[in-house]
């Protein structure tokens, strides 16, 4: 038998779960996020650059701009 249920919970009231968990399952559920969007941003940069055959100075210039985008991004949050 296949339950599906829908649960409606705001950003606030996740983090809020979240904050009541012991450290060590909060750092868990941290690395398992980072694996996810890691998997994701590398699946992505494979479907952009596509092809056959890549440049060195291709792969460096786009490692050079997702390092780029990330310190931004560390440096606002």
């Amino acid at each position: 038998m296949n339950i599906d249920a829908v649960l409606n919970v705001s950003y606030c009231q996740i983090m809020s779960l979240i904050q009541q968990l012991p450290t060590r399952s909060q750092l868990r559920l941290g690395c398992e996020f980072t694996k996810s969007s890691t998997k994701k941003e590398l699946t992505h940069f494979l479907d952009t650059f596509k092809t056959a055959q890549l440049s060195e100075d291709t792969i460096l210039y786009e490692v050079k701009q997702v390092r780029k985008e990330r310190y931004a991004h560390r440096k606002k949050g």
